[in-house]
């Protein structure tokens, strides 16, 4: 069994707070924006306070080595495509 145990309750779990911020950070997606066009903003309007993607895990990162996730918001062309 792991490390997470059942309790005759099912309404209740025990677990170890390293393994369950372990959980936490393996279901969180990291994400890099790069923006080509004004469709950027709108990215970046997501991010703002009023839609808040951190408090569901999605935290943005400004390295493509530490981002799960790289969403290309605009046109990508054929000359750029090879750069990305």
């Amino acid at each position: 069994m792991s490390a997470v145990d059942l309790v005759k309750n099912d309404y209740v779990i025990l677990a170890k707070l390293d393994e369950v911020a372990d959980l936490a950070r393996t279901n969180s997606m990291w994400y890099l924006s790069f923006g080509l066009a004004c469709c950027a903003v709108e990215m970046i309007h997501a991010a703002m306070p009023r839609y808040d993607m951190e408090r569901f895990g999605m935290i943005p990162r400004a390295s493509p080595r530490q981002a799960d996730l790289m969403i290309v918001a605009g046109t990508l062309t054929n000359k750029m495509a090879p750069a990305i």
